[in-house]
């Protein structure tokens, strides 16, 4: 995928494409000139770039083939931004930054894709001037590469003590007929949608006609009975335990182009026999539990939801340009439509969506601002209804999770910080909130390579300044200091006792072996990686960022190994020998059937590989991760695990993405 025509007339058109096959020291960019150079797994490449104190760069590293991430240093070595946009192996990673002192700042271009061996890109200085002198300035500094006519891109609005100090509008929201985006541009917000369903369910509340604790199924009896109750505030904390309606929809094949209307959602619903989870005990963001908190708000106000959002929310904030977007064939004024990187500029992507609640709001960053200004005064709801608003939800043990209603509650650099993104088809967007300082930002977006979340924050960076706090320098991290020469007291019984295979997640296969007297780790997403030892049976594997203790049993055998990630531990057991190539596939074959989806997938040996096939999705393949267990190369069936009957044969297989575990498929012919 490509981007084109972002920073049109920007290139000089007398630029020379330079070759760059190796470096013995860090390449110096100037301005306009263009070089290309291939870069291999593993392999860094680093350029520097003078400038002086309190200028703007705007550098484009455009991939061909290959999905590069670029970290920035300043003269000192303190590495002060990271860029990796989701725009995969091809198209263009723009890396601007202001500068504060005098020197060489490097630009550090490494690999992320762990697949192909080797790709190119070309890398390009386009513009280097002073630092704006004013907020405004700087803001159009960041959006520079989205001011483009020909393009998609994006509306912000900057809020500050409930005034706009700062709106405006980059790219085009049609580019049929090349309508420039503004502020009063409507956009489709995806998943910032959640906060308002949030808030209308409180409104309800406080007129004592519902109650957060309510189970759901007093409102929408068709929801399954799990034997468990689910309550309308598990739905708003993401801890219901219900399966995602997204997930769902995509394992029975449908596209999500396709007309997903809310009677589709809620008949898929009642046919769900299983929870992921008892309700209460994990946090897993469900868009399912929005969806019917919509639905109970219209069945208590006895109006469409959209009519209530608009007579309740929109009318008395004079939020005239936003409503629930419940017709996927109504007209909307000033809409923009969202776009997505082709090989040749861009293509549609389109949405027809005509369910609520989860998603589907549309509005302006004018409207939303008025909003964002209604957490600080209170027009419609109060300050209670503000404060549950804000407030984290508490699992069944007690933990705290960060989620409130609709809403991510944090810190950003100091400050508490409360916000949500959304994303759908191409549209990309993200509201953030700082009630200490009454200060918003939001950024709206119909390119699917955007990312608003990152330049929300730059922006309240810019506005902030003077309140948030300073990063501490973190300068590049040093290589960790070779074991060659240590000396431990080295147990090679226990590090061969090691060697083996371990389930670090579900489906997630980490593999340690031995050669000579170190040890080895192998997993998805990471090559065969030496470990550095630093005792005798703890080690460190510097690209996972993990310390690994293997654990000696009083049998002598190590049973479990112990990674800890970001502060995190987590336990892996050790899974039986595992050949891929030895797994007779025959035995996997078939027509498996889900009477929850209603919908068929057939298995069949094609190859030396277990293919799976459906009516509506492209052939993918099933990949042996251990017994009777497979990885999916297409994302909603990441993990299959199939199950046999008291003869020791397959009846059918249970498949899991990230918000979908464990769905049944019964096996109904070889």
């Amino acid at each position: 995928m490509k981007l084109c025509h972002l920073i049109s007339g920007l290139i000089l058109v007398t630029a020379i494409a330079i070759p760059l096959t190796a470096q013995t020291g860090p390449a110096v960019l100037k301005k306009g000139e263009l070089v290309t150079s291939s870069l291999k797994k593993g392999e860094k490449q680093e350029y520097s770039l003078s400038l002086n104190p309190n200028q703007f760069a705007l550098v484009k590293v455009l991939q061909k083939g290959i999905d590069v991430t670029i970290a920035v240093f300043d003269p000192a070595g303190s590495r002060i931004k990271d860029v990796d946009s989701p725009n995969g192996k091809e198209g263009p990673e723009y890396v601007t930054f202001f500068t504060e002192g005098k020197g060489f700042y490097r630009l550090e271009v490494r690999p992320t894709d762990q697949d192909p061996a080797e790709g190119q890109y070309d890398i390009q200085v386009i513009k280097i001037e002073p630092k704006g002198a004013t907020p405004e300035k700087q803001v159009d500094q960041l959006f520079a590469v989205w001011n483009d006519p020909e393009a998609p891109g994006a509306a912000v609005a900057a809020v500050k003590d409930g005034r706009i100090v700062f709106k405006k509008g980059y790219g085009s929201a049609d580019l049929e007929f090349n309508i420039p985006i503004s502020p009063a541009t409507v956009f489709h917000m995806a998943s910032v949608s959640k906060q308002f369903t949030a808030f209308a369910v409180l409104l309800l509340e406080k007129e004592g006609k519902l109650s957060l604790d309510d189970d759901v199924r007093k409102y929408i009896p068709e929801v399954p009975d799990f034997g468990k109750v689910i309550t309308l505030r598990e739905l708003a904390h993401h801890t219901s335990g219900l399966r995602d309606q997204w997930d769902l929809l995509c394992m029975a094949g449908w596209r999500m182009d396709d007309v997903i209307t809310r009677e589709h959602i809620l008949k898929l619903v009642s046919r769900q026999k299983e929870l992921n989870f008892d309700p209460g005990e994990k946090f897993l963001y469900c868009n399912t539990g929005f969806t019917l908190l919509a639905e109970v708000v219209a069945r208590v106000s006895g109006k469409s939801f959209a009519e209530f959002t608009k007579e309740r929310i929109f009318q008395p904030l004079h939020m005239d340009h936003t409503l629930f977007y419940d017709d996927h064939e109504k007209i909307v004024k000033n809409r923009a439509y969202s776009y997505s990187p082709a090989e040749k500029g861009f293509k549609k992507s389109v949405l027809n969506y005509a369910n609520v609640g989860a998603t589907s709001l549309f509005t302006t960053v004018e409207d939303l601002s008025l909003w964002a200004v209604n957490f600080e005064n209170p027009v419609v709801g109060d300050e209670k209804i503000i404060a549950e608003m804000n407030t984290r939800g508490i699992l069944n043990n007690g933990d705290t999770i960060s989620y409130g209603l609709g809403q991510d509650i944090g810190k950003y650099k100091g400050l508490n910080f409360i916000n949500h993104g959304g994303a759908d088809a191409g549209y990309r967007t993200f509201l953030a909130r700082f009630p200490d300082q009454k200060f918003s930002v939001m950024v709206l977006s119909n390119s699917a390579v955007f990312s608003p979340g990152d330049l929300a924050l730059k922006v309240a960076d810019i506005y902030l300044a003077g309140s948030i706090e300073k990063p501490k320098p973190e300068a590049e991290a040093k290589p960790a200091p070779s074991t060659e020469n240590q000396v431990f007291e080295q147990d090679t019984t226990l590090m061969r006792a090691a060697c083996g295979q371990y389930e670090l997640q579900p489906g997630m296969i980490v593999t340690i072996s031995m050669a000579g007297n170190l040890l080895y780790v192998e997993a998805p997403g990471l090559d065969k990686t030496a470990m550095n030892q630093v005792s005798v049976s703890e080690f460190t594997v510097k690209a996972a960022g993990a310390k690994v203790t293997f654990p000696r049993e009083p049998d002598g055998l190590v049973h479990k190994m112990i990674a800890n990630m970001g502060g995190r531990e987590m336990i892996a057991p050790r899974v039986m020998d595992f050949k891929p190539e030895a797994v007779d596939l025959s035995e996997y074959t078939g027509e498996y059937f889900s009477p929850e989806l209603l919908t068929t997938y057939y298995l069949s040996v094609e190859q030396g590989k277990l293919i799976v096939k459906h009516q509506r999705l492209s052939d993918f393949a099933l990949k042996p991760s251990k017994k009777d267990s497979f990885a999916g190369d297409l994302w909603t069936f990441g993990q299959v695990d199939f199950v046999r009957n008291s003869d020791k044969k397959i009846s059918g297989f249970k498949a899991s993405t990230g918000r979908v575990l464990n769905l049944w498929f019964a096996k109904v012919r070889m």
